[in-house]
C-alpha cells in the first residue's frame, strides 16, 4: 500500500492530496481501508517522504529527496546539471553519450547550480515531449566559491555574479563584506543554503578590485573559473630551492649538445618546452630528434610543486597574461629549453627516410643545446624564401619537405582537418585592445605540429601496442578521441545539406575527406564559425584516459601527449610512466590514474573556457569605444532573440535583437537557419553580408548588441507583388469555376486514385 501511495505521487509531481483522495485512487473504499490509508500517510509525514502543502491546507505533496530509490528505480537518473538563460536548466545523463537530455523547469533546480553532479526524479514523459524530471538531491557541487559585484543595502548586500549560468544572487550579511564596498568585484563562498530561502548565503574571502581595470577583470576569470590566483608558498619555496643541472645530473644522459638544434615558438613565448634536433645520416636517412624538457627530473611525486600542478591540471593563456601550471622558476627558467643553454630533456629520435617512413625510434633521457630560437614568423620567412645560409635554417626547409610528406599522409589516412582561427589582440601599454586580428596557422605551425604529432604517436603505441604479445599493456595515460555519435552526425549532415553542402557518410576514411572538404568550402563565409562549433559538437570530445580507444579525429590506434609537460600535467604523467616502465617497472594501479585523467580533461575544459570568457572580453573593450559606429559583417547565427552578427575583420560577435527590425515582423525559420518577415518575405539568413552599428557593450556580461543598417527597403515594391500574388489568385479561382478545370481536376483525381 505504501508503495502504490508512493507511486501516486511521484507520477503527479506538482500536486497535492489528502488521504481520501489517495484512498480513492489506490482502492480503498470501506471505512477500515481508509483508515489504514489515513495512519500510512501520516507515518510519511513524519518521517519527511511527505510534506504538508502550504498552498492547499490538509493536503500533503511529495518531499523527493526523502523518496528511496529502491521502490521506483527506473524514474531516476544522474548527471550534470547546465544552467540556461532564464532559469531553465538541462541535466546531461551520465555514462550515455546518446542519452536524451532531461529538461528540468525553473522551480524543479532544488538549489542546483550549474556545473553540480545532481540525481534527478523523471516525470512521466508526455507525447512529442522531451523528457522532463525534478532534481530531488546535490550528489556534489561543482563550486562553491563565485564572482560578481558587491550590491550594498542598508541591512544586507547581495553579490550579483553577471553572468549567465549563476541565476541566483548571493546574500552577504554586512558582517561577511570582509571590507568590500558597494560595487566592488569580489569573490564570494556560499556558506549554507536553507531550503525555504531562494537564495544561498555566503561572505567575501577576496577582493579584487573596481570593475573596467584590466587586472580585475582578468583576476575575475580566473577566479569564475576556479583557477588560483597565486602559488601557495610552500611551492615557490620549493622552487626557488631547486638547482641548475650539474655534471652528475648529465650522467647517463644521451648528449645532442653538438648536433643541429632549434625551437619555434611564438614571439611572445618565455617557456619553451619542445624542440627539434636534425642531422644527416647520409644514403637518403635522416635523424630527427623530438626534444622535451624533462620536467620529471625537478617536479617529484609528492612535493608541494607536484600538487600544485595537479590541482591546476594545466596552463591557462588569457588574452594578456599566462598563468602557468608551475613556478616562474621551472617554467622560464630552468625547464625552458633556451637558446645556447644546456637543457635536460627526455627525448623522442627518429631515423627517417626521404619519404618520413619511420625505420628506428629511440626514448630516452637527453642534454641539449640549442642553437637557435625562432619565432613561426621567421622560421616562415625561411620556408616562403627557401633558401638559408647557416645550418638550423637549412634544417628547417628539411624538416618542412619531411613534414608535409608526413602531413599529407595523415589526411590520406583519415585525419580530419579540425583548424580554427585563432582571434589575436594587440594591447597598448594598459593592456586596452586597440586592434583584432586572425592568426593562421602556416607551415611553420604545421612543421612543429607534425612532429610533435610523431613524437606523441609512437610514445603511445610503444606502450600500448602489444604486437601479438599475450601479456596486456601496461596502464598508461591516453588521449582519446571516440567515434561521432550516430544520431548526432546525421543530424549534422542534415544542417550542412540545407545550407547547400555535401557531405558523404561511408566508410571512415570518406567522411574525414567529406569533412576536410567541407572545412574548406567554408572557410572565410558567415556560416564558418556556426559550422566550426557544431561540427566539432558532433564529435565526441578528445578526453585523457587510460583505457586506449584510439583518436578517431587524427586517425591514430595510439596516441598520448608527451610533448608539453610545462603547461600540461598529463603530459608529466606520461614521462614519468614511460621512465617507470623504461626502467622494468611494475603497472600503476589503472583506476587511480583514470581518475588523474578525469580531473585534468575537466582542467582542460576549465581553462578553455577561461581563454574564451577573456577573449569576449578583450572584444567587448575593443567595441566599447566605437558606440554608433558601422562596421560590415556577416550572419553568424539566427535564433528566436535575435540575429547574430560577426564583424568580418574582427570576427567580434554581436546580436540584432528580433524586435529592433521594424520594417517588418519577423519570425525564426529554424528548419532553414533563417528570420523571414511576415509581411514582405524578406529573409536573413546564415552567411548573408550585413552592415552593422554597434549599438551597446555591457562589459559586465561580456555581451555586444547591434543594430541593423541595411540598404534601403521598399515596401512598395512587396505591395506590387502582394497585388499581383491576387490576381493570379483570383484568376485560378476564376479557372476552377470553368468546365474545362473541373474536368482537369477530376481526370488528376482518378489518375492519383488509379
Amino acid at each position: 500500500m505504501k508503495t502504490q501511495i508512493l507511486k501516486i505521487f511521484a507520477n503527479n509531481p506538482f500536486e497535492s492530496f489528502n488521504y481520501k483522495q489517495i484512498a480513492t485512487r489506490v482502492g480503498a473504499h470501506d471505512k477500515h481501508a481508509r483508515q489504514n490509508v489515513m495512519v500510512l500517510m501520516q507515518q510519511m509525514a513524519e518521517d519527511n517522504i511527505l510534506v504538508d502543502d502550504p498552498d492547499h491546507r490538509g493536503k500533503l505533496k511529495l518531499n523527493p529527496i526523502h523518496l528511496s530509490p529502491d521502490l521506483l528505480p527506473e524514474s531516476y537518473i544522474t548527471g550534470v546539471i547546465d544552467m540556461k538563460q532564464g532559469g531553465k536548466a538541462y541535466v546531461i545523463p551520465d555514462g550515455d553519450d546518446a542519452a536524451e537530455d532531461i529538461q528540468i523547469a525553473p522551480n524543479n533546480t532544488n538549489h542546483a547550480l550549474h556545473g553540480d553532479h545532481v540525481k534527478v526524479l523523471l516525470f512521466p514523459r508526455r507525447k512529442m515531449r522531451k523528457p522532463e524530471g525534478q532534481v530531488v538531491q546535490i550528489l556534489q557541487r561543482a563550486r562553491t566559491r563565485f564572482v560578481g559585484t558587491i550590491q550594498k543595502q542598508e541591512r544586507f548586500a547581495f553579490l550579483v555574479s553577471g553572468t549567465r549560468t549563476m541565476q541566483v544572487d548571493i546574500f552577504i550579511p554586512l558582517t561577511d563584506l570582509n571590507g568590500a564596498d558597494d560595487g566592488e568585484r569580489v569573490v564570494a563562498e556560499i556558506t549554507d543554503w536553507p531550503e525555504r530561502m531562494n537564495n544561498p548565503v555566503g561572505r567575501v574571502v577576496k577582493r579584487l578590485g573596481r570593475p573596467g581595470d584590466n587586472n580585475v577583470e582578468m583576476q575575475s576569470i580566473l577566479a569564475e573559473y576556479d583557477f588560483p590566483l597565486d602559488f601557495p608558498p610552500e611551492a615557490e619555496r620549493e622552487a626557488s630551492a631547486l638547482k641548475a643541472p650539474t655534471l652528475a645530473d648529465l650522467a647517463g644522459r644521451r648528449d645532442f649538445r653538438n648536433v643541429t638544434t632549434f625551437t619555434i615558438d611564438p614571439a611572445d613565448a618565455k617557456d619553451f618546452d619542445d624542440a627539434i634536433s636534425f642531422r644527416i645520416l647520409g644514403e637518403g636517412r635522416y635523424e630527427v630528434g623530438v626534444h622535451i624538457a624533462d620536467v620529471s627530473h625537478y617536479v617529484k611525486p609528492g612535493t608541494a610543486i607536484d600538487r600544485e600542478a595537479y590541482q591546476r591540471g594545466t596552463s591557462v593563456y588569457l588574452v594578456d597574461r599566462t598563468v602557468p601550471m608551475l613556478p616562474e622558476r621551472l617554467c622560464n627558467d630552468l625547464c625552458s629549453l633556451k637558446q645556447d643553454e644546456d637543457k635536460l630533456c627526455f627525448s623522442a629520435v627518429f631515423e627517417l627516410d626521404d619519404e618520413a617512413q619511420v625505420h628506428n625510434q629511440w626514448f630516452g633521457k637527453t642534454v641539449i643545446c640549442s642553437n637557435r630560437r625562432y619565432a613561426y614568423e621567421e622560421a616562415q620567412q625561411i620556408i616562403d624564401s627557401g633558401t638559408a645560409t647557416d645550418l638550423p635554417g637549412q634544417a628547417v626547409l628539411q624538416l618542412n619537405a619531411l613534414a608535409s610528406k608526413l602531413r599529407s599522409r595523415r589526411y590520406a589516412d583519415g585525419a580530419i582537418n579540425f583548424e580554427t582561427q585563432e582571434v589575436k589582440f594587440q594591447l597598448d601599454e594598459n593592456a586596452h585592445p586597440i586592434g583584432v586580428y586572425i592568426r593562421e596557422d602556416r607551415e611553420a605551425n604545421w612543421l612543429v605540429e607534425e612532429f610533435m604529432l610523431l613524437a606523441n604517436r609512437c610514445v603511445a603505441a610503444y606502450i600500448g601496442d602489444r604486437h601479438g604479445q599475450k601479456s596486456p599493456a601496461k596502464t598508461f595515460v591516453y588521449r582519446v578521441h571516440d567515434e561521432p555519435n550516430p544520431e548526432k552526425l546525421d543530424t549534422f549532415v542534415q544542417f550542412v545539406a540545407k545550407l547547400g553542402y555535401k557531405m558523404k557518410l561511408g566508410s571512415r576514411k570518406t567522411l574525414a575527406k567529406s569533412y576536410n572538404s567541407l572545412f574548406e568550402k567554408i572557410a572565410g563565409r558567415g556560416e564558418e564559425a556556426m559550422i566550426d562549433s557544431i561540427a566539432i559538437r558532433t564529435m565526441a570530445k578528445a578526453k585523457y584516459s587510460t583505457q586506449n580507444i584510439g583518436h578517431y579525429g587524427l586517425g591514430f590506434k595510439f596516441y598520448t601527449h608527451f610533448t608539453s609537460p610545462i603547461r600540461r600535467y598529463p603530459d608529466l604523467m606520461v614521462h614519468r610512466l614511460l621512465e617507470r616502465y623504461m626502467q622494468g617497472g611494475q603497472s600503476v594501479s589503472s583506476v587511480e590514474y583514470e581518475d588523474y585523467c578525469e580531473h585534468c580533461s575537466v582542467m582542460e575544459k576549465r581553462a578553455a573556457d577561461a581563454e574564451r570568457a577573456s577573449i569576449k572580453y578583450k572584444q567587448a573593450e575593443f567595441l566599447a569605444d566605437k558606440i554608433g559606429q558601422v562596421f560590415p559583417a556577416l550572419i553568424s547565427g539566427v535564433s528566436k532573440w535575435g540575429i547574430y552578427a560577426e564583424i568580418e575583420q574582427t570576427r567580434c560577435e554581436g546580436m540584432i535583437a528580433i524586435g529592433s527590425l521594424k520594417d517588418d515582423y519577423y519570425m525564426l525559420d529554424e528548419d532553414n537557419y533563417q528570420v523571414i518577415g511576415r509581411r514582405y518575405g524578406r529573409t536573413y539568413k546564415l552567411g548573408f553580408p550585413v552592415q552593422i552599428k554597434v549599438k551597446r557593450v555591457d562589459l559586465l556580461k561580456k555581451q555586444i548588441d547591434f543594430e541593423l543598417v541595411d540598404e534601403a527597403f521598399e515596401p512598395k515594391a512587396d505591395k506590387q507583388s502582394k497585388k499581383a500574388r491576387r490576381q493570379n489568385k483570383a484568376e485560378n479561382k476564376a479557372q476552377t469555376k470553368s468546365p474545362k478545370s473541373k474536368s482537369k481536376k477530376k481526370s488528376s483525381s482518378k489518375t492519383k486514385n488509379s
